[in-house]
């Protein structure tokens, strides 16, 4: 078993796969994960999915390889299935959330069999759905940041000098996007005519590519609250004509000698950032709190929930109970005082 730190957590992986391993697969089992995976991109299921999937499948494809000998998945009963799972809890210590993950990889292929190669697997029946999945526990700590914690390392970021830090850390901040979207950012989106409900919001001039089904993603209008964010982003663009940056996107890629790409970061970027803003608040962050972070703030303006869903842009108002990290306590305090029940008056988006 090895670890491998990323972007401020420790995550454990496990040395599963290796090329003399997936020389030894059975040939049968590759054609089909090839013919699978060929589906999945003609429905238009997105790059980065089908690539996860490729990997959960040679992780199973390895373990059917050491300690199922070899067998042709078509031919594998419940019994065996069962056994993957049990082998992945007990000797490789998965979580159970990782254990659902590959499983989902497994019963979607044992789907596309019995509903596309029905003609030539007669009577193939999808079982891996009616293995029990483990209970879910809490394998790590969850990380939550409050302001005092982030104004800190913003303050510490423009000490420093280092204002393309401060920027993108306050953007995620300020705007509850995911670390892949955090680079999408133009500079022309933060112009003044893209300012709406009374300066309060920062408003995409074109829909931005976030996460969703398909090659292309969901595309939505994004919002940054304006007030907060302001002055980091002053302090970058100042710094970006000091440094004579061209590039409309905000956070270009930085070549040495003083040359910028006319290219966003890549996220790799963004995992290093994450370990330095790690150490410097000694204790784990990583981009995704940031998402829980603004999530929070607004319910504890007492936004309504169909306005925290269209600025965040989510199907359903329960993504908003995943994402608000506000404890028990707080949220009875803001509706119980000395005087009993509170009156609660409902933010507008100029005061945040």
């Amino acid at each position: 078993m090895s670890v491998k730190k990323g972007e401020g957590r420790t995550t454990v992986y496990n040395d599963i796969t290796s090329p003399e391993k997936m020389a030894q697969v059975n040939p049968d089992n590759l054609e089909l994960e090839a013919d699978y995976l060929e589906y999945l991109s003609s429905i238009d299921r997105a790059k980065s999915t089908i690539y996860q999937y490729k990997q959960n499948l040679h992780v199973f494809w390895c373990w059917n390889l050491e300690f199922n000998k070899n067998k042709f998945f078509v031919d594998m009963k419940k019994r065996e299935f069962a056994k993957f799972q049990s082998h992945a809890i007990n000797n490789w210590g998965w979580s159970p959330k990782r254990v659902r993950t590959v499983k989902a990889t497994i019963s979607s292929l044992s789907n596309y069999i019995e509903n596309i190669l029905d003609d030539e697997y007669d009577g193939y029946k999808s079982i891996v759905h009616k293995i029990e999945s483990p209970a879910d526990s809490t394998v790590r700590e969850k990380t939550i940041f409050t302001l005092s914690e982030l104004q800190r390392m913003l303050d510490k970021l423009v000490e420093n000098e280092e204002y393309m830090k401060a920027c993108a850390l306050s953007l995620a901040m300020n705007s509850g996007r995911r670390k892949a979207e955090i680079p999408r950012f133009k500079v022309s989106y933060f112009d003044k005519n893209n300012l709406i409900c009374e300066g309060a919001l920062y408003k995409t001039p074109e829909k931005m590519v976030t996460k969703g089904r398909g090659t292309r993603g969901k595309l939505l209008d994004v919002y940054t609250l304006a007030k907060p964010f302001q002055p980091y982003l002053d302090l970058w663009l100042e710094e970006r004509k000091r440094l004579k940056i061209r590039s409309d996107w905000l956070f270009p890629t930085y070549m040495g000698n003083g040359k910028w790409m006319d290219k966003p970061i890549k996220v790799q970027t963004l995992n290093s950032w994450a370990r330095s803003f790690t150490a410097m608040a000694k204790k784990p962050f990583y981009w995704h709190t940031l998402r829980h972070y603004f999530t929070t703030k607004l319910v504890e303006y007492n936004l309504p929930e169909s306005v925290i869903q269209d600025i965040i842009g989510w199907n359903s108002s329960e993504m908003i109970k995943v994402y608000d990290d506000s404890s028990k306590d707080k949220k009875l305090d803001k509706y119980f005082g000395a005087d009993g029940i509170k009156s609660v008056q409902q933010a507008s988006l100029t005061e945040l």
